[in-house]
């Protein structure tokens, strides 16, 4: 992913609401459930780590990343943001150039 493509998906997260939490019991198989949901109905998802969490952000984003098949865009705070390209069928594609 080039930078150019990071900032246009940095931008369309700021207006997209947190969709999945990460708790104290970390990435479980329901929490990468949840996201691979996420990413099939939107492309871009925005997951919340809790405090309750053992983990920073930073040290999540690259292992949901990797258990979800999807690309790392952005962790800042307490917010981890993904990408990956849907496959199904009538949801509106996120429109990216590379």
């Amino acid at each position: 992913m080039n930078s150019k493509t990071r900032s246009k998906l940095i931008s369309l997260a700021m207006t997209t609401p947190a969709t999945v939490q990460i708790g104290k019991n970390g990435l479980t198989d329901s929490v990468i459930e949840q996201i691979n949901q996420s990413l099939e109905d939107h492309e871009l998802v925005k997951i919340s780590v809790l405090r309750s969490a053992d983990q920073t952000a930073k040290g999540v984003i690259a292992e949901a990343a990797e258990k979800t098949g999807s690309e790392p865009v952005q962790a800042i705070g307490n917010k981890i943001v993904l990408y990956r390209v849907s496959h199904k069928d009538g949801i509106r594609h996120l429109l990216l150039e590379d």
